[in-house]
């Protein structure tokens, strides 16, 4: 069952890279999270499938930057796609910092991939919030990328009870990241492939930021058993 469900959001995920339409700097967000994360290719072999999946993940976002900002330059909507990026890259940074499971560098840069892939769609939103509305392929391509995410939850649920693991960090940040797709997913099943999006949904979006950081800091601050 776990493995199903593994496979299954990774197909999900690999299909949103084959979506037109998207956030340029959302993209390359995605491409820090994956080369942060998948460090230990340098330094562990746990398995063929397991590092042909991780070389795919950052193979395909690197590709994918490259066809935007190369490629298909001339079609990229740069002038709404507009998000300063930092904003979300320095406190992350940061937080991994303050908030990991082991003071290392790899364990660092593994957290700041989990911090930062939560957070890491807010450019895309901030991108339809600058039109108004959204290409009926940039719905789509958002839609998966949520179902992907709230996959990740099921996989999480199936472990705690079948495996007793429980990671406090990555859930919390699956959490937020599910949470931000949550207006999204309501107007796309309820406005279907016309789906419009407001200002409003990007303010609201720093909310659930906020709660992120909140909601790690609390856990910081319990006692360890």
């Amino acid at each position: 069952m776990v493995h199903s469900v593994k496979c299954a959001f990774k197909c999900l995920h690999a299909l949103c890279w084959l979506l037109a339409g998207i956030s340029g700097k959302s993209q390359v967000l995605f491409a820090l999270v994956f080369t942060t994360r998948y460090l230990d290719l340098l330094t562990s072999f746990i398995s063929l499938y397991n590092t042909t999946m991780k070389i795919i993940y950052i193979g395909c976002a690197y590709a994918t930057v490259y066809l935007i900002y190369m490629k298909f330059k001339a079609t990229y909507d740069g002038n709404h796609d507009t998000f300063r990026v930092e904003f979300l890259v320095v406190p992350v940074g940061g937080l991994a910092f303050l908030v990991n499971h082991d003071f290392s560098p790899l364990e660092i840069l593994w957290t700041f991939s989990i911090y930062l892939e939560s957070v890491a769609i807010l450019p895309q939103l901030f991108m339809i919030s600058k039109t108004g509305e959204a290409e009926t392929i940039t719905t789509h391509y958002l839609f998966f990328l949520g179902l992907y995410r709230a996959l990740y939850l099921i996989n999480w649920i199936w472990r705690f009870y079948f495996e007793g693991f429980f990671d406090m960090i990555a859930i919390v940040a699956g959490v937020v990241q599910t949470i931000l797709y949550c207006d999204f997913f309501y107007l796309y099943v309820t406005k279907g492939e016309h789906c419009c999006f407001f200002i409003s949904f990007f303010y609201s979006s720093y909310n659930y930021v906020f709660f992120f950081n909140l909601s790690l800091w609390a856990y910081r601050q319990q006692p360890m058993q």
